[in-house]
């Protein structure tokens, strides 16, 4: 299964192949916001040449940001799996507050970045956009937190293979705190 976000001219798309079998909660979470609209009209507010590229945040501020899950907080656990490992350009991963602090926000790795695994869930690769991912590592940034200059925004969603439908979750979700 796959999505593409489309992303703002002079931009174009980034597509991922998604991983619900190794991280059901992270996959369900981000196929849920993608369909729900949430990602649409958000910015990518942290650049960071060679580490990577962080948005997510319905609130825009970098700040904000809730899982679907109703917990409490609106969090879900880290599901690190050691099969998944940050090891190469274009990993999709969950950005988190914390350990078992995940909300809506992702990042998408530049290169590899063996520091964040096991602290950080990986649920998805990209496997199409290199020419735009070159381009967003290029774009200048300023200001706290390696905001980008320009806007970085998603202007919409494509969900290719949704198998939410498909999927026994709840299994998948018992499989996972399992595993925890």
């Amino acid at each position: 299964m796959s999505v593409t976000l489309h992303l703002n001219e002079p931009f174009g798309d980034l597509k991922f192949e998604l991983y619900p079998k190794e991280a059901p909660l992270a996959t369900r979470n981000f196929l849920s916001l993608c369909a729900q609209g949430t990602y649409n009209n958000t910015l990518f507010h942290r650049n960071i040449r060679g580490f990577l590229l962080q948005g997510g945040d319905p609130t825009n501020t970098g700040k904000g940001g809730a899982s679907i899950y109703p917990t409490p907080d609106h969090y879900f656990h880290d599901e690190i799996h050691p099969d998944l490992k940050h090891d190469k350009r274009g990993v999709l991963s969950m950005a988190n507050s914390g350990k078992d602090k995940n909300g809506s926000q992702f990042f998408i790795t530049y290169a590899k970045q063996g520091a964040l695994d096991g602290k950080y869930t990986v649920f998805g690769q990209m496997i199409d956009g290199h020419e735009t991912l070159d381009k967003l590592e290029k774009e200048p940034v300023g200001g706290k937190g390696n905001r980008p200059l320009n806007e970085i925004k998603v202007v919409g969603v494509t969900i290719h293979a949704n198998p939410i439908a498909e999927m026994d979750w709840e299994e998948e979700e018992e499989r996972a705190n399992q595993d925890k």
